[in-house]
């Protein structure tokens, strides 16, 4: 299991470049119930799959998912803590970031 801190200074930045995929939250619980569902459902990936020019093509790792990943939220003066406790790899978690809200967000650390 691996933690990973990340911090959204921005929040109401905080999106991505597709609505359909992007977070909708504006509180701490809010973002950190939709990063959890992101990891833990596979519900995310199929949206994003679906809008993919071939979307049978699309390599069915990114749609891994961990059932028992844990997201925490907290606001911190302007910005948004979130700790992400889960089995999926870097990559597959910085990918769904950027979906869920484009650049707006920092990883500061991994446990």
């Amino acid at each position: 299991m691996t933690t990973y801190y990340i911090t959204l200074p921005d929040p109401a930045k905080a999106r991505g470049q597709d609505p359909d995929l992007a977070f909708k939250s504006q509180s701490a619980d809010g973002f950190a119930s939709d990063l959890q569902d992101a990891l833990a459902s596979t519900t995310l990936f199929e949206k994003w799959k679906a809008k993919q020019p071939d979307p049978d093509a699309v390599p069915e790792q990114w749609g891994v998912t961990d059932p028992n990943a844990t997201v925490t939220g907290s606001q911190d003066d302007l910005q948004i803590k979130l700790e992400a406790r889960t089995t999926i790899k870097g990559e597959i978690l910085k990918e769904r970031l950027r979906l869920l809200a484009g650049p707006h967000w920092t990883l500061r650390d991994v446990r």
